[in-house]
């Protein structure tokens, strides 16, 4: 094994493991203090995930009021906030526009690049961190550490590179083939909480053919309950189960649950814009002889999915005062998760207590952490690319404090 050695400068040497947004802000922060900064990363290529997120859109952030914002963080608020009021939702947004890529808020207040996709802010993050000269280093897995310095499996051989300070953002455990397999807990094995799914698909209690037959339907703007949270958006049916932003925004609580239950009732409301009144008397409107499925369809534009929902719940010789009931408040038995892999982000990671305030292991002083590696959660909508940009900025201004405090101690 061969040991890489910073070049000579006068700048403190900086090793960061993981290219996605986390690692390559903080890369930018610290080149920008003088730091000379080497990047690495297992993939071919860096962002990945960023790159597959700005497919449907870039969501960077959110523009909601800060205080509304920070809730989002839901147990994790109390040590997070300090980074996010620090690098809050519009720094985050003139940094993008910085970069060429001016921004527009969303009627829900989602903040996104007007270019919508993520290739062409990489591409200008890219040449000026280049113009900073950091160095980017592909296809290094970072395997173990020997001493401080982490080590790497490259395709020249298994190297250990000294740095005076490592910044490790190695992201969760989903869309391994993005890069984000959270193997690295086996390296922190005193320091780390198990991965959990966040803002993930549901595996709903229903008939073994309903999900083949309805696969890619989608129940449009309902709303959804449980345990006095609230959302409303579209549902979508796959072959595997239940997905959705409004789902995702339950998904911890769901999750919780059904681990502790071994299953979670999620209620629907299938017309949310109408009270149970209004429902009630559409319903008694119909012509008597109408058959059930006449009277959802006529009176309430009900469509086939939602009417065979409602069907499991009720039956056949239910009264409108019954059926109004279901319709308002349908409960749908959830009884696992999605896969891990396919969870659009993940809880779990290094826990809080084995951080200090500038993000520095304790078990390893000079070894700071930021990203989706950190045990928290946010539903989407721009929370989770915050998170990693608002943790970077405090790691990065972590690793400075923390040199000058030795550089200090040493003098």
């Amino acid at each position: 094994m061969t040991t890489a050695s910073p070049s000579p400068s006068i700048g403190p040497s900086i090793a960061i493991i993981g290219a996605g947004p986390a690692g390559l802000f903080a890369a930018e922060i610290l080149a920008a203090r003088g730091c000379r900064v080497q990047v690495f990363d297992r993939m071919p290529s860096v962002g990945r995930k960023l790159l597959m997120a700005g497919r449907s859109g870039l969501n960077l952030t959110h523009s909601e009021p800060l205080d509304r914002f920070l809730k989002r963080y839901g147990n994790a608020q109390d040590w997070l906030e300090p980074a996010i009021r620090a690098f809050p939702p519009e720094a985050l947004r003139q940094w993008a526009e910085g970069l060429g890529q001016p921004c527009f808020s969303g009627s829900s207040g989602r903040v996104f690049p007007k270019a919508m996709k993520a290739s062409p802010l990489l591409r200008a993050w890219l040449e000026r961190l280049a113009q900073q000269g950091v160095t980017i280093r592909t296809r290094h897995r970072f395997v173990s550490w020997e001493g401080s310095d982490p080590v790497f499996d490259t395709p020249d051989g298994r190297i250990s590179v000294q740095a005076d300070a490592t910044l490790l953002t190695l992201g969760g455990a989903s869309w391994s083939r993005l890069g984000s397999d959270g193997l690295w807990a086996d390296l922190l094995p005193d320091d780390t909480a198990p991965f959990a799914p966040a803002n993930c698909g549901f595996l709903p209690d229903w008939p073994a053919d309903f999900a083949a037959r309805h696969d890619g339907s989608v129940l449009h703007s309902v709303g959804l309950s449980f345990n006095e949270q609230h959302s409303r958006g579209d549902l979508t049916i796959t072959a595997r189960g239940l997905e959705g932003s409004a789902l995702y925004a339950l998904s911890a609580a769901l999750r919780d649950a059904i681990r502790r239950d071994g299953r979670a009732v999620l209620t629907l409301d299938l017309r949310p814009t109408l009270s149970n009144d209004e429902v009630l008397k559409r319903l008694l409107a119909q012509r008597e002889r109408e058959s059930q499925t006449n009277r959802l369809r006529k009176a309430l534009a009900l469509d086939a999915l939602s009417r065979e929902l409602l069907k499991f719940a009720t039956s056949k010789d239910a009264t409108p005062l019954q059926l109004a009931h279901t319709l308002k408040a349908l409960p749908l038995p959830l009884i696992g998760m999605d896969t891990l892999d396919r969870a659009i982000s993940t809880a779990g990671g290094v826990r809080r207590d084995a951080m200090d305030a500038r993000f520095m292991l304790t078990s390893r002083p000079g070894v700071f952490v930021a990203g989706e590696m950190l045990d928290w959660e946010a539903p989407t909508g721009g929370y989770l690319l915050q998170g990693c940009f608002s943790t970077a900025y405090a790691a990065a201004n972590g690793v400075l404090g923390w040199l000058e405090s030795r550089n200090s101690a040493i003098a």
